[in-house]
Formats: C-alpha cells, structure tokens, sequence
C-alpha cells in the first residue's frame, strides 16, 4: 500500500512538472506573439534620427509641453512614452541602421529615466490608467532585459494603474484593454499565476450586457449607461478589436478561448460592428461621436481583426472572407439588408449600391455623447432623425469644419443664432413611439420628435425599398421666433447641381436661394424627387470654418478651411404650426433615369401623411408601410383595408391582391400582443400569432405576440402559408 502510495505521489509530481512545463512553453509562445506583434511596427529611420536629436541632455524632448496636464490639452506628454517605444523597436529591427545602437539605447535609457523621475499625472484617467500603462509595458517587453533593472522597477507602480481595481477598469471596452495591458506586464514580470486570472478575465468581458455597458442583444455596443451608441468606438477598437487581439495570442494553448466566445464575437463583427460601416468597408459617420471633431482619412478599414478570428474559427467563414475581399479592393459589395438596432434607436439599410441610415433617441437613451475633453461641442442635434446617405463612403469626409450644426441631414431643427454650450448637448429622450418595422430586408422608421433643446415636435417617417426611400414629416409646431427647417441633405458638394424648375431642366448656379415650383434636384448621383412641386432653399457654394472651431480641445489648427458644400433644405417659417414635407431620395440615379421616373414618383403612393399615420406604398414591390401613431384603419390598395388597434408599426407585402407576408413592431415598446385586421380571409397560426377570420366582413383579425424583455422593440415576421 505505501508503494502504492508513493507510486501515486510520484505520478502526481510528474503531471504537475509537465503541467507547469507546458504552460510555460504556452506562455513562451504568447509572449513571443505579443512581441512580433508589436515589431510589426514599420521603422523610417530618418524619423528614428528626428527623434534622436530632439532628445534634450535631460531625458525629455523638444516640442513636448510637459507642464500642460489638463483633460482639454490631449496628453502631449504621452508622445514622450510612444517616442521611446518607437526608438526601442528600431533598436530590436535587424533591418535598421539603428539596430543595436549603443547611442540609441542610451537614449531610450535618459527618455525613461526622465519619465520615471517626474511620473506625468494627467487630469483624464485614460492618461493614467490605459496611455502610459500601454507604452511603458510596450517598451518593457520589446527591449527584454536589456533595460536597467533599476528602470524597470520604478516604472511598475506606473503600469500597474491598469488594474481591474482601476477606477477605468469598468465592464466595457475599457475592461478589456486594461487587463490586457496588465496581462501583458504580468508576461513581462513571468508572473504566470496572476496571467491565468487575467485571461480568465478577459474571456468572459465577451458577453451580453443589455441595459448596462457593452455589448446589447442587438449587437450595438453602450460604453457607458446613458445608451448612447459606442458601437464604431469603444465597441469596435477597444471591445471587439481587443478581445479578438487575446483571442489571436493565446489561439492553440491551453488559454485558449472557447470557440462559444470566439463565434460570439463573430456575430459581433458580422451583424453588429460591420451593419454599421458603410459596404461593411468604411467609417460611418453617424455613429460617431466625439470623433467627428477629429480631422480623418478616408480608407477601408484592415482585415487583422478578422484574419486573427479566423485562426481560432471556421464559423461563418464565407462571410468574414467577404469583409476581407471588400476592404482589400477585391470585390464589389453585393449585400442587401435592413436592420434596425431597437437598443440603440440606430436604423441602417444598404443595397449593393448605397448605404443610409437614420439616429434617433427616445425615453430609453440619451441623444448624443457629452463632449468630454473637449471634441464634440457641436453635435446638440445629430441624433434629432439623422439621415445621411453614402454611395461611395466619403461623401461627408472632413466637411465639420465648414458645416452649419443645423442643417443636419434628415433633421429638423429651429435655426437659433448659436448653439446652445456643450454642456447642455447630451439629453434625454421625451417621447417613447420611437423605433422601426424590418424584416431585414426592408423597413420603415418613426420617430415622435421631441425636441429637448428647443420648443418643437414633429412626427417624421422613413419608409425604405430598394432604389429609393420616402421621408415624411408632419405635425411640425415650434413657439419659436426663430425659423425651423428639415434638411434634406448637407454634403460635400462633388458635381454640378440640376433642377427641374417650372417644368425645365437647368443648372443651379453657385449661390445660396430660394426656389420655387421644383419637381427634383440632381447632385452627386442622386436624385431628391417632390411628390408635388415646392418651395424648396438650396445652398452650393463655397463654406468656410476651422477645426478649432468645433472643439475646446487645445492645440487643434485654426487654418481657415474652405470646402464646396451642397445643401438642401425646406423652410418652415417661424413657429409653424402643423407644417409638413415630403420627399423621395433616389440614390446612385443619372439625371435622366431621374427624370423619366420622376413623372410617376418611381411608383410611389403616400398614403397619407398625417399626424395619426404616415403611410407609403411602392407599388412595383407590393410593399406598403404604416406607422400609426393611434389606433386607426387606411384602405392601401382597392379593397385591401388595413386596421391597427393601437399605436403601432406594420408592413404588408401583397402578391396578387393576396397578403404575403406581415411585419409588426411597436415603437413604445408597451405592448406584449397587437391585433391587426386586414381584407381577405386568410386561415393561419404560428408560434407566435394566431387569427380569427370573419367571413360576412372578408377580413382577417391576426392576433400577434411581441418579442420580450430585451428584444422589446424588435420586429416580428410572418409569413403567409
């Protein structure tokens, strides 16, 4: 027995060493990973030299202002660690002149020991807990040993600000970054035991967190618990980007992440982070926020994201491949999809050929994102039923510093002197009838505008088809003594500019004026069609403005500007009382395909435009849209009445005067059923719905339950047997 027993002993020594020896060689593996990724790094040796001789004898660099530590001065001082990083990587690159440079090394040795003497506190704790975290523990693990221990050691109580006690360190994209950076250290140190806790961690940040910060069951993303859409920022660089980075590091080890997670953060790409980027390929600019005051490059976006999912992945493979064909040049979108992200109050829709959207915000969220530090001072009005539309993707690229804040694309907004001050943009949400009918591949939205800035509601609607989409507003009243005006559009003005004007074809000189009895306007590919002639204010001139204008940050060019802009737009006068518009957008549309459909409104009927419905029927499609705003009825096409029995959303698709297919959604998200009446008689039941024909009256009563809890506001979809 006592052989047993020490045969036993021994054995469980043994599996303990090769377990401890595997993990090491695991950790070997993620560790050289990390460091590779990092050298990726492409080193310009004259940059490397620029550097070199703006290091002053005591460790810092000219044109660094290292005094300045406000939240509105950017952090200049973090140039002065990603400086040192950058040195160290040109000292690790074979391919470098600088390549084991003795004069570069002791460089980088006076630039740290200038930093760890005088350990630089900015005000924002991003500075503090992600920035200097990052570039130290980025230089610790490209330079190795080879760093004075003496160094080393002073500069970890600065990188261990990311920690999961840190104040940054909330559930979010920012939780993930700073384990990440202290994962990252804790390789460095070959403190394994604490690197196993933190991945642990960082594995379980993917998860759904409706209500609370992070991902949604929609798969739009809420940094912070004010709901407002971070899906293009923190939800895609720090969230998504950085859970797919560790996924990629560990790939193939015993930390491995579960292929549950990794497939999780696929549909995350798929049908939350890419449905909102243009052709799945570029920045869309209505989910951004503060960035918007951020002067940009227009280019696709990489494929590494999605490359590193795919080592770990097979999972919706054809898809993700896509994504890297279009973003490389290789393919031409050919996606076609609706989707309404009822979290967020986000409506995107794309054809192969344009991409659009609609922001909005209800009781539920708050509009816009505080401008914290200083970008964003101007964006009060840039969820008030934002309507931007992008063939190419960089239609609206660096027009902020010569754009009027009021005359946002699908908004209607009363036309003050000047914005009210920063802190007062993020609001919330007035009127709960807010949201969108989609079956995924076409939709409508209603938004019960309300503004919280000025005295003024409206009821606008968007209904979309395939080549062209309706925008309709009504009930538009304003106590105010300023004029209220619904843009159509404000671009980047890229062509001339025609008209159809009192039954002619012409051009729109350069100016800015009012028209009169305009049937279409054609700029850039597209086509803004009236259902009847109207009075209409267009704008196609030169604009001017700074970057410094639309930020308090400091440091930001105050360069004079200048940029040709197209803007389109109804004026509704000074406190209007029950004004209204109507619209077509036709999007990627010659002039004359324009115009010889302009004449029948591409097959587009509205069925009315009122303060209790708005309704539009594409005929060619059999498509028709409500929006109800009470319980009401409306005949849709000779002899197909329709009748809703609360407020409420719905869309019919019609084959042969035969109801086909039936959409529901509630925009309030009160209701747990709807009963809807439609002609004919139609003997069918479902899951989720039940009906009750009536024979005498040859009507239909569907009796339709509602998603639950968090997919309140989503759409439900019936299908005809």
């Amino acid at each position: 027995m006592k052989f047993l027993m020490r045969r036993l002993s021994i054995l469980t020594v043994l599996a303990l060493l090769t377990s401890v020896c595997q993990a090491q060689k695991d950790l070997k593996i993620i560790k050289e990973r990390i460091v590779a990724d990092l050298m990726e790094t492409k080193i310009d040796d004259s940059a490397v030299g620029n550097l070199m001789a703006k290091m002053n004898v005591d460790g810092s660099f000219k044109e660094i202002n290292y005094d300045d530590l406000s939240r509105t001065a950017g952090f200049p001082q973090g140039r002065h660690t990603s400086n040192l990083v950058y040195m160290a990587k040109a000292y690790k690159t074979k391919k470098s002149k600088y390549y084991q440079s003795k004069p570069l090394k002791a460089l980088i040795e006076n630039g740290l020991t200038f930093w760890v003497k005088n350990d630089f506190v900015g005000d924002n704790w991003h500075n503090n807990q992600i920035t200097t975290p990052t570039n130290l523990g980025n230089l610790m693990l490209v330079m190795g040993d080879e760093l004075p221990k003496d160094l080393v050691t002073k500069a970890q109580p600065m990188i261990f600000r990311a920690n999961m006690n840190a104040s940054g360190a909330r559930p979010s994209g920012d939780r993930i970054v700073i384990a990440g950076i202290l994962a990252k250290n804790l390789l460095f140190q070959g403190d394994y035991q604490e690197f196993d806790k933190i991945i642990k961690i960082i594995e379980g940040e993917l998860k759904f967190a409706t209500g609370q910060r992070g991902m949604q069951h929609d798969y739009s993303f809420h940094h912070r618990v004010d709901r407002v859409n971070n899906t293009d920022s923190y939800g895609y660089g720090k969230y998504a980007n950085a859970y797919g980075e560790w996924s990629y590091y560990v790939a193939g080890t015993q930390y491995a992440f579960s292929k549950e997670k990794i497939n999780q953060l696929v549909d995350y790409y798929l049908d939350g982070i890419y449905k909102q980027s243009v052709y799945g390929v570029y920045k869309d600019v209505s989910v951004q926020n503060r960035s918007i005051s951020h002067k940009g490059t227009f280019e696709p976006r990489g494929t590494q994201e999605i490359e590193r999912v795919l080592v770990s992945t097979d999972y919706r493979k054809d898809e993700l491949e896509e994504i890297i064909r279009l973003r490389k040049g290789k393919a031409k979108p050919s996606a076609s999809f609706a989707k309404f992200f009822w979290q967020t109050e986000h409506f995107v829709f794309q054809r192969p050929n344009f991409y659009t959207t609609v922001r909005m915000f209800s009781t539920r969220n708050r509009n816009m994102e505080v401008p914290y530090n200083g970008p964003g001072k101007t964006t009060h009005h840039r969820a008030d039923g934002t309507n931007y539309l992008m063939l190419r993707g960089d239609e609206y690229q660096n027009i902020w510093p010569v754009y009027d804040w009021q005359k946002i694309s699908g908004t209607t907004i009363v036309q003050k002197p000047q914005l009210p001050g920063p802190d007062d943009i993020q609001k919330d949400g007035l009127t709960d009838f807010v949201g969108a009918v989609t079956d995924g591949m076409y939709g409508a939205v209603v938004f019960d505008f309300k503004s919280p800035h000025d005295p003024l509601s409206a009821k606008k609607s968007w209904f979309f088809f395939d080549e062209e989409y309706v925008c309709l507003g009504t009930g538009i009243n304003a106590e105010s003594n300023f004029p209220v005006a619904t843009t159509l559009n404000q671009v980047l003005m890229r062509s001339e500019v025609r008209m159809m004007q009192d039954g002619k074809q012409q051009n729109v000189p350069k100016g800015s004026r009012t028209l009169q009895n305009v049937k279409w306007v054609h700029h850039d590919k597209i086509g803004y069609i009236f259902p009847q002639p109207v009075t209409v204010n267009l704008s196609n001139q030169v604009e001017t403005g700074t970057w410094a204008s639309i930020t308090d940050e400091k440091n930001i060019s105050d360069e004079r500007v200048s940029e040709d802009v197209f803007t389109l737009w109804f004026d509704h006068g000074k406190k209007p009382e029950g004004a209204s518009y109507q619209y077509i957008v036709v999007p990627d549309v010659t002039e004359q395909q324009l115009n010889e459909t302009s004449q029948s409104n591409r097959s587009i009927e509205i069925l009315s435009n009122s303060p209790t419905l708005q309704a539009v029927r594409q005929s060619q499609l059999g498509i028709t849209q409500l929006a109800f705003y009470q319980a009401g009825k409306l005949e849709i096409q000779p002899n197909v009445e329709v009748r809703l029995d609360s407020p409420g959303m719905a869309m019919l698709k019609m084959r042969e005067g035969r109801l086909s297919e039936l959409t529901l959604a509630d925009p309030s998200r009160k209701l747990s059923r709807m009963l809807i009446t439609v002609s004919g008689i139609y003997n069918a039941r479902g899951d989720n719905y039940r009906t009750v024909t009536d024979q005498e009256q040859n009507s239909t009563l569907f009796i339709v339950d509602l998603p639950k809890g968090v997919y309140l506001g989503k759409s439900v979809a019936l299908k005809m047997p």
